[in-house]
């Protein structure tokens, strides 16, 4: 990692326009009954902002005292000129706007009680390539990261040719990646790509990965993703999965050279493994240190949101926690609970960026104990609770062993 009196990172992928109409919180009534045909549905302001994690992971990191190069693709549309106002024209210097083509944006359903649904029109992130990075940019940041190449057509075409030259040439310049993903729908392109195939060809490229439970045993365990949509029974896949899932996991990522794998699990909080003292080394200066960051396995606790807006850009909220953390040289521990509570700050509005405060004030809560926290239990064998440090430590952890 570079050594800089100022810390530069890009954020690149998917952007899009998000336009959120607010809903009613006393809003009655199941979907079918919300949505029957003809019905007149009054709705509150609506709030349009940019998303994907260009937008929610870049300027949330922005926000939280980072110097972010933000690297996304646009059209030469009314939408790509409301993004790039959006963004700012000094964060969009690298993004490339393209004529005749069309900006994404998406459609975005929150309703009370309902997990978010999108529309979306994938645009200009469908064409974005590897040409599209600005690698002039990129050999002055310290750290990478990409985001939603499951959305994005030539990320994962051709068995991932285009993503694999991304990371590629970032490592040929030293600089850390990190990789984020979605969960792809099963009947599309993306879907049915051999996503197994790809991540092995890119993760040896991938330093620190964030995907979630589910996107994670849906590209390396079909049968995994499966049994625990079944056990879920319709209520969120996300917390069927055990510990053991996450080590099992985990361990094939390592396996296929990630060195830092921190699995987002939803209300269940943030799981993280950590690969040996000697895979760490290129990860060492200025910010993470070896000690205390080898051979880790933790399991955090999310915070509890007592106000509730939205949870759309939560996940890469979380990002944005662990990656500043990480930057700045926190420990592990202290990474994961960052993320838990950038998540807890991006609920607490409708929209991505709003509820996100300043580095002093989330650095304070990362440090509060007394924060209230969603339940967890691990049952799992060789999962211990460290009542000091509000983790579990997983049966791989150095210090449970």
């Amino acid at each position: 990692m570079k050594q800089s009196d100022t810390i530069k990172t890009m954020v690149a992928g998917h952007i899009c326009l998000d336009i959120t109409p607010g809903f009613n919180p006393l809003l009655e009534g199941g979907f079918n009954e919300i949505f029957a045909p003809g019905k007149l549905i009054n709705v509150e302001e609506v709030v349009i902002g940019t998303g994907g994690t260009v937008s929610n992971t870049g300027l949330a990191m922005t926000k939280l005292g980072i110097d972010v190069c933000l690297n996304g693709k646009v059209g030469d549309d009314e939408f790509g000129r409301i993004i790039k106002n959006r963004v700012g024209p000094d964060r969009s210097a690298a993004f490339k706007m393209v004529p005749g083509q069309s900006s994404s944006y998406s459609i975005v359903l929150a309703l009370p009680g309902v997990d978010r649904i999108f529309f979306h029109h994938p645009g200009t992130n469908d064409t974005f390539t590897a040409d599209d990075i600005d690698y002039d940019a990129l050999s002055k940041c310290s750290l990478l990261h990409f985001g939603y190449p499951t959305l994005m057509r030539k990320m994962y075409e051709n068995d991932g040719q285009q993503l694999d030259d991304i990371f590629s040439r970032a490592k040929e310049l030293g600089v850390v990646t990190s990789l984020d993903m979605t969960l792809p729908d099963p009947n599309s392109d993306s879907g049915k790509s051999n996503w197994q195939k790809i991540l092995k060809r890119i993760l040896p490229f991938v330093d620190i990965f964030l995907p979630s439970v589910e996107e994670l045993a849906y590209m390396l365990d079909r049968d995994l993703f499966e049994k625990r949509k079944a056990h879920a029974n319709g209520q969120d896949p996300v917390l069927s999965y055990t510990g053991d899932d996450c080590s099992m996991l985990s361990g094939v990522l390592l396996g296929l050279g990630v060195k830092i794998a921190a699995i987002k699990l939803g209300i269940n909080g943030y799981y993280l493994r950590t690969a040996d003292k000697g895979a760490l080394e290129n990860l060492t200066a200025p910010a993470c240190g070896v000690n205390g960051w080898a051979d880790r396995e933790l399991w955090a606790s999310s915070y509890r949101a007592d106000k509730f807006g939205s949870a759309n850009g939560a996940g890469d909220a979380t990002i944005a926690g662990f990656l500043t953390a990480f930057l700045r040289g926190l420990g592990p521990i202290e990474c994961v609970k960052a993320a838990n509570v950038l998540g807890w700050q991006n609920v607490q509005q409708i929209d991505t960026l709003s509820g996100i405060e300043d580095w002093p004030g989330t650095l304070e809560m990362i440090n509060d104990d007394c924060m209230p926290r969603n339940p967890l239990t691990v049952n799992d064998m060789g999962w211990q609770y460290c009542a000091d440090k509000l983790v579990y430590y997983g049966p791989y952890d150095k210090d449970n062993r």
